[in-house]
């Protein structure tokens, strides 16, 4: 595990678009393609300009969302919405992109389709994790009846409907074995209450508490935090 410090969100932002450029063009040039599994909320806005601004081969690269809202694409909630808006542009716009959300009327429902899709990416370039402030990532949150599952590295799973306990949105999230088969994993973070939340979890093994935990103790894929003050 590797923790990198900033300042402030401006020089990480800086830092993640330019390493996860270097990244997605090295496999590029590597096997003639990459991907990238991104996440939602307000946390990778500027680091989603940041990078759909990078000179790269943009066709090359298939973006797709660790987790997903079961609501449509321009509800305001729908990080598709956010992702479209804000990183597939500029240079990103030429991006081949997976949605989470399909045509099913609930998530249980639409597991198989998201399943079929992500299974023609193969291994991930990149991932990049949040954190929230309960300890859950992608959709993998504590006390939802699907989290043992979604943890559960021998489930043969990739993606699986959850209902989280208090959050709003019945979701679809990709499994831990899923989000794990990639070349690098980034959590992204800012500010103290998730670094206070962050330390936390790296004190104890408990991943139903707080089920970032599973991401810090596996042994599976390269690991870096980028933190910001």
């Amino acid at each position: 595990m590797e923790i990198l410090e900033f300042e402030n969100t401006s020089a990480l932002d800086i830092a993640l678009a330019e390493q996860v450029a270097e990244s997605l063009q090295a496999d590029i040039n590597a096997s003639g393609s990459a991907s990238l599994v991104v996440s939602g909320g307000r946390t990778p806005m500027g680091f989603f300009h940041l990078l759909s601004q990078q000179d790269l081969d943009w066709s090359a690269v298939t973006v797709a969302l660790a987790d997903e809202r079961w609501v449509d694409n321009q509800h305001k909630d729908s990080n598709e919405k956010l992702v479209r808006e804000n990183l597939l542009i500029n240079n990103a716009v030429k991006a081949n992109f997976i949605a989470a959300k399909n045509a099913a009327a609930d998530a249980l429902d639409g597991e198989a389709d998201l399943e079929q899709s992500l299974a023609a990416v193969g291994q991930f370039t990149v991932v990049i994790l949040g954190m929230g402030d309960d300890g859950h990532t992608a959709s993998l949150f504590p006390e939802a009846e699907t989290l043992a599952l979604g943890l559960d590295m021998n489930s043969g799973r990739t993606a699986i409907a959850v209902t989280p306990p208090e959050a709003p949105h019945q979701r679809i999230s990709m499994t831990l074995p899923r989000l794990l088969d990639t070349q690098q994993v980034v959590i992204h973070i800012s500010g103290a209450g998730k670094q206070t939340v962050l330390k936390a979890a790296r004190e104890g093994d408990d991943v139903a508490e707080l089920p970032i935990r599973a991401v810090l103790n596996q042994q599976i894929a390269p690991l870096k935090i980028y933190w910001a003050k």
